[in-house]
């Protein structure tokens, strides 16, 4: 592990210089007293929270909703393209019907560099509550001094989602990035199958059915979801076949469903230690 000097962007270079040190202390004391009001708003929402409001059955508390172009600048798009590991593109617009459009085009050429080996992906992601120029979101997610925000789904255990697609699989992205830098690519993933037609569908995924990997691979050790450490969600195209993708999305949502009792979907087997 890196202790002191990370890479958070998990090997791509970041090529941004940063400002002297003179010039970043003056600007952290000018940032002082914004940062103790936004640490005081903190301390006073603490106390004024009530937990037994959010449990509600059957009732989806909507995170995310795609109703105009401000709605969308949450929302990050990358593509395999970006990095020159392929040629797929990608685009997140407001739709015909005032919905978000999550289009493109997958391509499964590989360059011609003799390192990569496999591509085709196009990704949406939300950007990270403490980036979103430190204004105060739907979510409230406006840590003081720069501290690592987090969104809390601990009230909750089922993912709902309006969608229309076109009868391909995306995958589902839960990313809860932790402190150390070997949990900083830890993400948590479930598939969406979609319908092709005209026809609008609400998918409802509980988290137990979200399985573990870390850097694009499945872990053999599987655990459940800390549903108070989450960084980020985003959504991927990235099925092995070649060719145009759409996916219109409503909304978002978050469902606490007290018929729903699974704690963790997959059985686990602990091996001995003298078989590995």
């Amino acid at each position: 592990m890196n202790f002191g000097k990370g890479d958070d962007k998990g090997g791509y270079k970041d090529n941004r210089t940063l400002p002297s040190l003179k010039e970043r202390m003056r600007d952290g004391l000018k940032e002082l007293k914004h940062e103790i009001a936004l640490w005081s708003n903190e301390v006073k929402e603490r106390f004024e929270s009530d937990p037994l409001l959010v449990f509600r059955p059957g009732e989806v508390d909507v995170i995310w909703q795609f109703k105009n172009a401000e709605s969308l600048k949450k929302w990050i798009v990358t593509n395999d393209s970006d990095n020159n590991e392929g040629f797929s593109k990608s685009s997140l617009v407001l739709g015909n019907h005032e919905k978000a459009l999550f289009s493109g085009q997958l391509s499964l050429k590989v360059p011609k560099d003799g390192r990569i080996k496999r591509t085709g992906y196009c990704n949406m992601r939300t950007i990270r509550a403490r980036s979103v120029l430190r204004e105060r979101d739907q979510l409230g997610n406006n840590k003081s001094f720069k501290r690592e925000a987090h969104l809390d789904w601990t009230s909750y255990n089922m993912l709902v989602m309006r969608v229309r697609g076109d009868g391909r699989s995306y995958l589902l992205n839960i990313n809860t990035r932790g402190y150390y830098d070997l949990t900083w690519n830890d993400m948590y993933h479930y598939v969406l199958f979609t319908r092709g037609g005209p026809y609008w569908q609400v998918a409802r995924i509980p988290f137990s059915k979200f399985f573990f990997s870390s850097k694009g691979r499945v872990q053999d050790r599987q655990k459940q979801i800390p549903l108070n450490k989450i960084t980020s969600f985003g959504i991927t195209a990235g099925e092995r076949y070649a060719g145009d993708f759409s996916l219109e999305i409503d909304y978002i949502g978050l469902e606490y469903d007290p018929n729903h009792t699974e704690e963790f979907a997959y059985e686990m087997y602990k091996i001995p230690k003298f078989m590995i």
